[in-house]
């Protein structure tokens, strides 16, 4: 999960990986999957919402045995976390390895997809002491999946990482621009250059991606492929935490897969696709925290979409100006809030609404949300870039696909224009907070007479403070100041 941290410190996630085979593929985009809610979505829904948005790739972050027997089936890369509250049983007992190994993985497999082992999250930061038995707990988990015939003994595997550009941002106080972090397009003259290489940077997620990759080299890993586990941004925010909204949300994750689906690698490693797990896919509103701990996800735990992003599929694009977003009503408005934004749009609200008139392209579908939904467009659209929103008293919802059908086709807005919520044009349209709650073709499973489960991993190191376990300390410096450092453990 994303973690509160020191200012000059940017978030990054250190893995070892031990188990074979490694999978080669280029990048993809996947999402993580916590349990901290209080009242969990069936597991059913869950693998609908992944298929429809096909979505190849999970990340679970607890063993949830309903939704481990849900996936079987489906060919879902699933990559399984063992809880930090069970890493000292496991890291003391090679009886306890085993049994998880035989309750967690082995009582999925083949049927469920599970390449990778995931052991802690950010285990030596939130855990005293958790180096003692840390090391202990991946050699008996590997050991175990040896004796259930679950792997062979090298890994040649990925490095794993998070990479948080909404914290960087937030704790440089102002140094970098918002459009940095959000990958929308910066002039020359406002890239960030890395003072190393010369290297121009118009978003913060490539630069920790290079600053991890640079710090393997160093450590002379420089041929291991990189892996990004956890990014992703903050929908809502309490006092102090503006620039944790939806619309912020909406276009990081945007612009993101947009990014990742590029497959061009960075500057540091061009042409090395970066497999990424968006941070996450429904709110945990049991974490502890600020507001904005409890609101990383694209849905709220009942199933219902926060703000509508297309993950696995793309998104609709602007060669010119990056994503485009449309304002669209909610699957779960309320009719007569919905009848009165649709009044206030076309009305006070200047909006075009010529084209839902009967016998124009857009008057079919004949009904609320269709028409409510091109006349949100069309107001949004035109009033965004001086303050504009998407609520209508929590009827609207932005969206990265593209409602346009037939002949009737919606302009939407390029998201590298949108405004920080907030600003009001008047009227049931204007103003708004965030909305609260109200409501690549599935993979092959493997051959069962392979290693299935690829992948073996610990989670999280920052900086050099681990110098009890270290070998050695590469660190690459990241312009203005911060700083990643890669540690190289001795471990196997």
């Amino acid at each position: 999960m994303p973690p509160e941290m020191p200012p000059a410190v940017l978030p990054l996630l250190l893995s070892f990986i031990f188990l074979l085979p490694m999978v080669s593929e280029g990048a993809f985009v996947g999402v993580n999957i916590g349990m901290a809610m209080a009242d969990r979505p069936k597991a059913e829904e869950v693998v609908r919402i992944l298929q429809d948005q096909e979505i190849t790739h999970v990340r679970l972050l607890d063993p949830d045995r309903e939704l481990l027997k849900a996936l079987a089936g489906t060919g879902i890369q699933v990559m399984l976390g063992l809880p930090n509250n069970e890493l000292l049983r496991v890291g003391q007992s090679r009886a306890a390895a085993a049994d998880w190994v035989k309750r967690n993985v082995a009582s999925y497999l083949p049927a469920t997809n599970i390449t990778s082992i995931a052991v802690g999250s950010e285990v030596l930061t939130v855990i005293p002491n958790a180096a003692l038995v840390l090391f202990p707990a991946m050699r008996f988990l590997h050991s175990a999946l040896l004796a259930s015939n679950l792997d062979s003994q090298n890994t040649r595997s990925f490095f794993m990482l998070n990479a948080h550009p909404y914290y960087g941002y937030v704790k440089a106080g102002g140094i970098f621009p918002l459009d940095y972090a959000l990958f929308r397009p910066l002039p020359s003259v406002k890239q960030i250059v890395d003072p190393n290489t010369l290297s121009h940077y118009n978003g913060m997620f490539d630069a920790m991606v290079d600053a991890a990759f640079y710090s393997m080299a160093a450590a002379n890993f420089s041929t291991i492929p990189i892996v990004v586990t956890e990014t992703g941004w903050p929908w809502q925010g309490g006092t102090g935490e503006p620039d944790a909204t939806v619309e912020n949300a909406l276009t990081y994750n945007a612009n993101l897969i947009r990014r990742v689906i590029n497959d061009t690698g960075t500057s540091g490693r061009p042409g090395a696709g970066i497999g990424t797990y968006i941070y996450e896919m429904f709110d945990e509103d049991m974490k502890a925290g600020p507001v904005s701990a409890r609101s990383w996800g694209v849905y709220f735990p009942n199933g219902t979409a926060i703000y509508s992003l297309a993950i696995g599929t793309g998104v609709t694009t602007n060669t010119t100006s990056g994503p485009v977003v449309f304002c669209v009503a909610r699957p779960d408005a309320d009719p007569v809030a919905l009848k009165m934004g649709l009044d206030w749009a076309c009305g006070p609200g200047s909006a075009n609404c010529t084209a839902i008139q009967q016998g124009q392209p857009c008057f079919l579908p004949d009904t609320l949300a269709s028409h409510a939904s091109y006349a949100y467009s069309d107001y949004y659209r035109k009033t965004v870039t001086a303050g504009g929103t998407c609520d209508f008293n929590g009827t609207a919802t932005l969206s990265y696909s593209d409602p346009s059908h037939g002949s009737c086709v919606y302009v939407g807005s390029s998201s590298g224009s949108t405004a920080t919520p907030g600003g009001s044009s008047g009227g049931t349209g204007g103003g708004g907070t965030a909305m609260g709650p109200t409501a690549m073709p599935p993979s092959s499973g493997g051959n069962s007479r392979s290693p299935l489960v690829s992948h073996f991993c610990i989670s999280t190191l920052w900086t050099s403070i681990w110098a009890l376990l270290l070998v050695s300390v590469a660190c690459r410096p990241l312009p203005l100041g911060t700083q990643f450092c890669l540690v190289r453990a001795s471990v196997i």
